[in-house]
This record gives C-alpha cells, structure tokens and sequence, in this order.
C-alpha cells in the first residue's frame, strides 16, 4: 500500500506525496506508528515522498512474517531455491536501469554509477546461484571402528541487514543473496534517506517465486535498528555504516547472542611513488575521489605524495576537476554529468564544515567546492570538488571520515613516511599505490595495515568470489561481507559422529572417554 499526503507544489497547487511503506508479508503494508521522515530529490531539493518510520510493533510484525517465511522456505530443495535466485538473477538483469533511476532520484549519484553499483551487487547474486558447492559439508568414513563422521551446514533463522544511504541496492546485495540461498529469511532496514530501492528489490523478489516473508523490508530509525539488535528471533545482524554506528551495532548484538558482521568507516590513502605515471594518477584520484560526489566507504580521500611529484600531480588534477560535469544525475537532453549532488543539505554542510577546519588550520585550498550551485537546480544539494594541500595531518579534515567529494593532498619526503602515516590511523578499510616499481609494490601489499589493497587500481573493491572487509575501526569482529566468508557467516555447521551397529560384534558398556583406539 502507498499512502498519499497532500502538499503544494512550486506553484500552489495540491500535489499528492506518496508514502513508501514497508513489505511484510510477501506485499506493502502500512506503519502503525503514525511516524515519517521526509525523502528528498537531492538534485531539486524537494520532498519527493514520505517514508514510514517503524514503531515496535511494526518491528514484530515484521520479525513474525520472516520467522513464518523461513518456516516455508528452510523446507525448499536446493534445486528449488537454486531456481528462484536463478529467476531473480535474470529479472534483475532484464530491469536494472529501472532500478538505477530510482536510486538517482533519491540518492543524487548519476544513472551510470547507479548502474555500476548494481552490476557489482549482481557479482554476488551470480555467486549465490552457485551456493550448493559452498554449502557442501563434509564426511569422513570409518575415523573409528565402524564409525563415520561428517557434517552439515544449516541456516541460522531470520537475519537482519542494516545497510546505508550511498548504496541502497549494491550494499544489500553483500548480503542477502547469500543469506536466501543459505535457506534464511532476511529483514532489510534500508537508509530513511533513500527507501524506495528496497521496496523494488522486494516486489523482484516475489515476482521471481520466493515464498512470503523471506524477504522483508521494514522502514524506520534507530527504533527499528533497536527492535533488530534486541529481537531474540533474529540471529544475526550485517551492517554497513560509519564506525561509531558499526561499533554500536557490533556492541549491542553481540552482547545479545547474535552474530555480527559490522563493516564501519574509513579514510583510504593513495600513496603515490615518484616513479608513477602522474597522468593515469590524476585520472584515477579524480575518479576515486569525486565519483559518487565522495559518497562511499572505498573513495580515495588522501593522496600521499612522494615528492618530489605533488606540484606536477596537484596541476594535473586541477586542471582535470575543471572539466567535470556536476549536475543533475538524471541527465539533461540525454547528457548525464559526472558527478550529482549530494544526499542531503545537512550531509553538504557537514562535508563543507571540514573545508572550514582545513583552511583554519593552514591548509591550502586549492579548489573550492563550497557555496557550489548549479544553474536551474540552485535548492539542489550540490557540492563542488573540492582539492586541498598541505592538510595537516594532526587537523580533524585529515583524521576524521568526510564522505563527499574533498580530495587532499600530503607531500611526503619516503615511501617510508607515507607508509607509516597510512599505518598509523585509526581506519583501515582500503588503499592505494601507484608505482611502476614491483618490488614497492610488493612491500607496500606486505606492510601496510589496511584489508583492501590495490596496485594502479584505486577502488580495490574484491570481486564477489573473494570477501570485502577492512582492519582495525573498518570491521567490527572478523566476519566480511560475501565471498566464502559470506557462506560461513549465514550458516552453522552440524558434525554427526554415526554407528550402525552390527549385533554380532556389539562392543558393551564403557564408561570411559570416547578414544579412536
């Protein structure tokens, strides 16, 4: 069910704002809370709808309807469910573009990387059409007389995915594609700030043949996130997010018994050697630092440059920042930009109030994105790319996490400096070198504290078949998303000791602890 309010438009006149419910039930139902939040398109700055926001009871309804749905679906063959995620697959690939505009409209990212994110979440539901040979358990014949041991992998029950703002499809596609094929039902919390994407992927869903109440979606704040946390029902909990709320989130479920994979914050280094090819660096600092306007866990946000190269490199990439596109993700006459607005007007003072800490702190701004407006979108939440140098490292701009599109530039005088200051930091998600020197290469993938790492790459994302994680205040516990570590997670393992007794050669009472003599 879609409600609709009442609002005026532009000019006056009564437009109706839908409210995006929950899906309960295998269909949309409405909040019994009376509460909402305001959703926006981040290009117009208009309230493009209303979402509900979940009271308690919403919460366990929704509990109930996937604890019903696993009864349902954990009875399923494999051959069965292979063949409903094997149907999601193809509807998801037959209709993805629908789905990235839907995430422009709310999100803000352009309809290309909208796409791109999609098709990195499609990697996992691929992998998860494989999941019988991930699920296999074990046998070992005869350990003892007579006696074989092997083992299972179950399901856990319902789970909970609490995922955020800046990937609204990819980030649950870490998690419950693995989750369905394991045999579980899954609850989905999406970001308030961008729901809709949630909803599409639960109607997908039905439309591919998953029973009721495996997938469910429920809308809401920090209560609904609490009702999952607390839940005795649901038995484990993945999320992505900043580090204060992972460290939450870990804290809370933990002590409540459940599993947890609590993926958190980062501030992803570029080292630069002065062997690099500054050409492909600019292009790819650029590219790592403004797309998504800086939105995400993996963006580039510091290059470390070895000089004597950050004079040449800083040019380069201003010159290329003055070439970008910022504008409505959507496109205009069939022109998309490169870059779109950010989520919110709070998020984009709170990305330009780091701007004002750099400056006051003696950093140099070398291109200035605040105040940045863009012409018929000026109540948009835009923000320009912005390029600073000589930040200094002791400055909340340098150690806290900004999430937009601020790129800053350290000159370091050793690879040794910059390894270490990438080392020293509180995060340690993911990170860069660029060099055309092997052995530097080599040790930097030896040394440095940091779980995703890439070589002339600058987003080392892993591929579906491998896991994403980061070290340190990156990655609460030491569960990452997806790949073999996502199968382990969603499943608990059996082991069975047998014996099929032969009467002739009954062995008696023994009392003593069981030995393989």
């Amino acid at each position: 069910m879609t409600n609709m309010t009442d609002a005026r438009d532009a000019t006056g006149a009564s437009a109706a704002i839908p409210t995006i419910c929950h899906w309960i039930g295998g269909e949309r139902r409405s909040s019994t809370s009376g509460r909402s939040a305001a959703v926006f398109n981040p290009a117009t700055g208009a309230v493009s709808a209303h979402v509900a926001l979940a009271d308690q009871s919403d919460v366990d309804d929704a509990i109930t309807s996937a604890e019903r749905g696993y009864q349902v679906w954990k009875t399923y063959s494999i051959a069965k469910r292979q063949a409903v995620i094997f149907t999601f697959r193809e509807l998801l690939n037959a209709r993805k573009r629908e789905l990235a505009e839907i995430i422009t409209a709310e999100h803000g990212k352009v309809v290309s990387d909208a796409l791109g994110e999609i098709l990195r979440g499609q990697e996992v539901v691929e992998l998860a059409t494989g999941f019988p040979n991930l699920i296999k358990g074990g046998f070992s014949e005869n350990v003892s007389t007579g006696i074989d041991v092997y083992s299972l992998k179950q399901p856990l029950g319902v789970v909970g995915i609490i995922s955020p703002f800046n990937f609204p499809a990819m980030v649950p596609m870490w998690f419950f594609p693995i989750a369905i094929a394991a045999g579980n039902s899954v609850v989905l919390k999406p970001s308030e700030k961008d729901p809709s994407a949630a909803i599409w992927l639960a109607e997908l869903w039905k439309e591919a043949g998953l029973p009721d109440g495996v997938f469910t979606v429920l809308q809401g704040d920090k209560l609904a996130v609490d009702g999952l946390l607390n839940s005795p029902v649901v038995q484990s909990i993945s999320f992505v997010g900043s580090t204060p709320i992972a460290q939450y989130i870990y804290e809370t479920a933990s002590k409540n018994g459940k599993r947890v994979q609590a993926l958190g914050g980062a501030k992803n280094h570029m080292l630069v050697l002065p062997d690099a090819d500054l050409d492909l660096v600019a292009d790819q600092a650029v590219n790592a630092g403004y797309g998504a306007a800086g939105e995400r866990c993996m963006a580039i946000s510091v290059v470390l440059a070895v000089e004597p190269v950050a004079n040449e490199l800083i040019a380069k990439v201003t010159d290329r920042i003055a070439k970008l596109r910022i504008g409505n993700g959507a496109g205009a006459d069939g022109v998309e930009p490169d870059m779109g607005p950010l989520i919110t007007d709070v998020h984009r003072d709170k990305v330009s109030s780091y701007v004002d800490i750099a400056e006051a702190d003696g950093a140099t701004i070398v291109v200035d994105g605040r105040g940045f407006t863009v012409d018929g979108h000026e109540d948009g939440f835009f923000f320009g790319p912005t390029l600073i140098d000589a930040l200094p490292t002791t400055s909340r701009a340098y150690t806290e996490e900004i999430f937009g599109p601020v790129l800053s530039v350290i000159r370091v005088k050793t690879f040794e400096e910059g390894l270490n200051l990438i080392n020293s930091g509180q995060f340690g998600n993911g990170t860069a070198v660029y060099t055309n020197d092997g052995g530097a290469a080599r040790r930097f993938q030896n040394e440095v504290e940091v779980g995703m790492i890439g070589i002339n790459v600058p987003i080392p994302v892993p591929v579906a078949y491998h896991s994403f994680g980061g070290w340190k205040d990156s990655l609460f516990g030491d569960a990452k998303a997806y790949g073999v570590h996502g199968f382990d997670f969603f499943t608990r393992e059996k082991a069975i000791t047998s014996r099929w007794l032969d009467p002739a050669t009954h062995g008696g009472i023994n009392l003593g602890f069981p030995q393989n003599n």
